[in-house]
């Protein structure tokens, strides 16, 4: 603590004389409240109750019958008028959410709404990597999304709800709640902060401790780019990670207007696209444009289609089953992904995945989710049909965005402030596959994942792939029980090149499905990182790239495969960038020859083997994540969503 406190006293006894100048009642606000006869006769005595407590918090008494319209966020932390901070928010991500949540709400004032606003902030993954608080990762985000539902129905006369969020959980949290309702919702995307001009980028800084403990940066060196990262105090980091693609998502299912994911935080266009979100909410209510009419199969199908254009993050695997879910949708399976993947081009360059590392909000200058679909309603890969909340159709938003005087203004900005050129940002199909850009996701097959499992492809080296595109890679495999553990043996040097680390009992039940940044971020950024291999039962965060296999199931705790490999072990991984098929097996153990070597024999030697007695889930893990991890294994697991499916869990009780 910067300061002490030596005088207890103070504790105890204000010295402030002022707190006795202390008010025993006020005089209530002058006026009448415009109810009638028949609304005292009828209305429910919460209607009524929430009247008086609209005219108590300043409301003027001619405004309380206004049309009410709820304002939900994941605002966090605690801003001056200046916005210096008097409270930190757990991240930039949410910080200034306050400036979208005011800007929409003056404007639905003038428009002569009546809006509420509540709150339920989130945490920040970045934070927790490594760390204990990541066993409440994904757990949080059905907790916010209940929260959400639960606000949403506590203001019953509420005709129509704005939701504003931005990073990992709370943008999918908010999705799942919004599309539960049959109301008009419209989601504003929180944005992207802003790239610093002379600094590692956010996904990068991660690694700087085991760089450190590497000997391959400098101290002095650690301490300026810390310092120097995170550039500005609002919006989703600005990587393609998992916040990112939410919001790409989001626009892909029509729940935001054109345009709006990526915006760069605190920037007049993003306070803009709240403002006009807010007008469109007002005129969807107008239309009775449910947020039913908006999600639908198609526009589900559309956001899949998206996630594979923009290479996005693999745990969107894990939150659009859960947001179909919440819309009474069936749920995308592994086989829908496949297909999915196998048709439709990776066209954007961006950070993590290159091949140029372009930051999001060039992404946003380049044209973003539109200039994107674009390509896609040439190859013919969209539903034109589907209804937005822009209150018109695909379509029509992509004809008016063709010819927008926006986007031929803004790419110019991104040509004359950083030289780039757009189409170096979001190619064309040609160009994307004379550049080598491959399709995002492969669900590997094999006898360490009877259940499947993934890997981002797209993000494996190209210098490690052979001349038909496939990764090949057979090595021994070093085991670690915990996330900790396996950082610190690539700190101390105990992983060389050349190992396939097995990463396992941090699935749902070990640790609420942790992410395993800390380690996949060590071996992307280390000079020989890339020759390292990683298997888990866990997940990975959105910014992770490499020869990364996770989601294993089943998971080790629960009796897979994975939970019975042991050190040495040979392991054989085949990753076909192109046909997005490929394999992972253990194929004999510790002494065998290259000639004994076989998926045959891995898997006789598994089935052979009892499960490891070290298993055990992580230390600490809070009762709340177990009961979680719990409910969504009843309800299909991570590949269902990792959602709550109350019947499923009613039937099991029965």
């Amino acid at each position: 603590m910067t300061h002490s406190i030596r005088n207890r006293a103070n504790i105890l006894q204000s010295s402030d004389p002022a707190i006795y100048r202390i008010r025993t009642s006020v005089d209530s606000a002058r006026g009448k409240l415009p109810l009638s006869a028949a609304t005292l006769r009828n209305a429910a005595s919460g209607d009524l109750f929430g009247a008086v407590q609209d005219a108590g918090m300043g409301t003027r008494p001619e405004d309380v019958l206004r049309e009410q319209v709820l304002i939900l966020s994941t605002s966090g932390g605690l801003r001056r008028a200046s916005g210096q901070a008097i409270a930190l928010g757990y991240h930039t991500g949410h910080f200034e959410l306050d400036a979208l949540v005011r800007v929409a709400a003056e404007e639905l004032r003038r428009l002569g709404a009546l809006p509420f606003a509540g709150y339920v902030s989130d945490p920040c993954d970045g934070r927790t990597q490594g760390t204990s608080g990541m066993m409440d990762s994904l757990a949080y985000r059905n907790d916010a999304a209940i929260l959400f539902r639960r606000l949403i129905r506590s203001l019953p006369k509420a005709k129509c709800v704005l939701g504003i969020a931005s990073c990992d959980k709370g943008l999918p949290a908010m999705m799942m709640a919004l599309v539960a309702t049959d109301m008009p919702c419209v989601v504003v995307p929180g944005g992207v902060t802003l790239p610093p001009k002379r600094a590692e980028d956010l996904g990068r800084i991660q690694s700087i401790g085991a760089r450190f403990a590497r000997a391959e940066v400098s101290l002095d060196y650690a301490r300026e780019q810390t310092c120097a990262s995170c550039a500005s105090a609002g919006g989703g980091c600005h990587f393609l990670g998992t916040a990112a693609t939410s919001q790409v998502v989001s626009e892909a299912l029509g729940l935001s207007l054109p345009h709006a994911a990526l915006a760069p935080s605190g920037e007049s266009i993003w306070l803009d696209m709240a403002k006009r979100s807010a007008v469109a909410l007002l005129h969807l209510q107008q239309r009775r444009i449910s947020v039913k009419n908006i999600v639908t199969p198609e526009s589900l199908h559309n956001a899949m289609t998206l996630h594979a254009a923009f290479g996005g993050s693999t745990n969107l695997l894990l939150h659009l089953p859960a947001i179909a879910h919440a819309a009474g949708l069936d749920r995308p399976t592994v086989r829908d992904w496949i297909e999915v993947n196998a048709r439709v081009p990776r066209l954007v360059s961006v950070l993590p995945n290159g091949p140029i590392q372009h930051p999001t909000n060039f992404v946003f200058h380049a044209g973003g989710v539109p200039e994107v679909m674009l390509h896609l309603r040439e190859l013919g890969l969209l539903h034109l049909e589907v209804q937005t909340v822009s209150g018109q159709t695909l379509d029509a938003n992509l004809a008016w965005w063709e010819r927008s005087e926006r986007r031929k203004r803004l790419k110019n900005i991104l040509y004359e402030q950083e030289n780039i050129d757009p189409a170096d940002v979001i190619y064309s199909p040609a160009r994307a596959r004379e550049k080598g850009l491959t399709s995002t996701v492969t669900f590997p097959a094999g006898n360490i994942a009877p259940h499947g499992c993934v890997i981002k492809s797209t993000s494996i080296d190209p210098s490690l792939l052979d001349g038909e595109g496939v990764f090949r890679m057979t090595g021994p495999a070093c085991v670690f029980t915990s996330e900790p553990a396996a950082i610190a043996a690539i700190k101390k040097g105990d992983v060389r090149p050349g190992d396939i680390m097995v990463l396992i009992c941090i699935g749902p039940l070990g640790s609420g499905m942790e992410e395993t940044f800390q380690v996949t971020a060590a071996l992307k950024y280390l000079s020989w990182g890339k020759t390292v291999a990683l298997i888990t039962d866990g997940r990975f965060s959105g910014v992770s790239t490499g020869v990364c296999i996770g989601h294993v199931g089943p998971e080790a705790l629960a009796g897979g495969p994975i939970g019975k490999i042991i050190d040495g072990d040979i392991i054989r991984i085949e990753i076909d960038r192109r046909a997005l098929a490929g394999e992972v097996n253990v194929v004999g153990e510790a002494g065998c020859s290259e000639s004994e070597l076989s998926p045959e024999r891995g898997t006789t030697l598994l089935t052979r083997r009892p499960l490891r007695s070290d298993l055990a889930p992580q230390t600490h893990l809070p009762d709340d994540t177990r009961l979680w991890a719990a409910l969504q294994n009843i309800s299909g697991g991570t590949w269902g969503g990792a959602v709550y499916d109350v019947e499923m869990i009613l039937e099991k009780i029965r």
